[in-house]
């Protein structure tokens, strides 16, 4: 397959929105910056150039843990409390929507009315990943959100990263009713216009469903887990054209990407995100 290193910049409009040094991770300080209305960009906010990911570049998913990039490879995703990657362009990944079990202590210490509880009280559970959802659900709470999110962004954008990769877009599905889509899109709309008050693309994170309300969330690539697995692909490639990174975790869904789409960037992972050397590690990429 033919690689390109060349990225292509687009001119979005730059939305101010503000950073927390009170977050675990966040690197930002100063000032927290005014969001007009819910998820709208500030009326003053002046143009500014982003960079897409390269088209049909290499592709390495690394939010197990860092290590040298492949051979080959242009595009790597990493945890925001990881370095970026020498030499290639690098995705900060932050869960924005839950809370990785490390951060439970922030958010219920600090921050307890923004986590998502039911009717008795009790923070909500995605089983799944047994990690609690965070509460978007009205205008005020999706403000405090963005403002600790905005502030990971920041840190990201301090540390060099070169886009965001916002995780759990398509918790409301798993609420119990106590979140909807409009929702997920209005949080999203927010880290997307931090995202780009910090000069950096913003990823939708699967969520096929979503695609449709591209323009409402501001996000400018996606990165789709399993989309050959569960005949997506398609459905962004349709909104995004080939800005679409896909990570498979079975070797005939990657098989058939390959054959199918290849104008994207697509990798074979083990479905634990292994490091090299362990005996679970898969990597292989088209």
């Amino acid at each position: 397959m033919t690689r390109t290193t060349l990225a292509l910049a687009v001119l979005l409009p730059v939305a101010a929105c503000g950073g927390s040094d009170d977050a675990p991770g966040a690197d930002a300080s100063g000032d927290d910056a005014a969001v007009a209305g819910d998820g709208a960009p500030a009326p003053d906010a002046p143009p500014g150039a982003i960079t897409l990911p390269p088209v049909n570049a290499g592709l390495d998913y690394q939010l197990g843990g860092a290590y040298d990039a492949p051979a080959g490879v242009e595009i790597v995703s990493r945890d925001r409390t990881a370095a970026p990657a020498a030499g290639v362009y690098t995705i900060c990944y932050v869960n924005g929507f839950q809370i990785q079990p490390d951060e439970e202590a922030f958010w219920l210490a600090e921050h307890p009315d923004l986590v998502l509880r039911d009717g008795n009280g009790d923070p909500v559970i995605d089983a799944d990943w047994d990690e609690m959802l965070i509460d978007v659900g009205t205008p005020e709470k999706r403000a405090a959100v963005a403002t600790i999110v905005g502030g990971w962004i920041d840190g990201c954008a301090d540390a060099g990263f070169d886009a965001i990769e916002i995780d759990n877009l398509d918790s409301f599905s798993r609420s119990g009713g106590l979140l909807t889509e409009d929702d997920a899109v209005a949080a999203m709309r927010l880290f997307s216009d931090a995202a780009h008050a910090a000069g950096l693309p913003s990823a939708q994170k699967n969520s096929a469903e979503l695609v449709g309300r591209k323009a409402d969330m501001a996000t400018d690539f996606v990165v789709a887990e399993e989309c050959n697995r569960y005949d997506e692909c398609d459905v962004y490639t349709a909104a995004y054209g080939d800005h679409v990174l896909v990570i498979e975790y079975r070797q005939q869904d990657f098989d058939a990407g390959c054959a199918a789409f290849p104008g994207l960037s697509i990798v074979l992972r083990d479905r634990d995100l292994t490091t090299p050397g362990a005996a679970a590690y898969v990597y292989d990429g088209c």
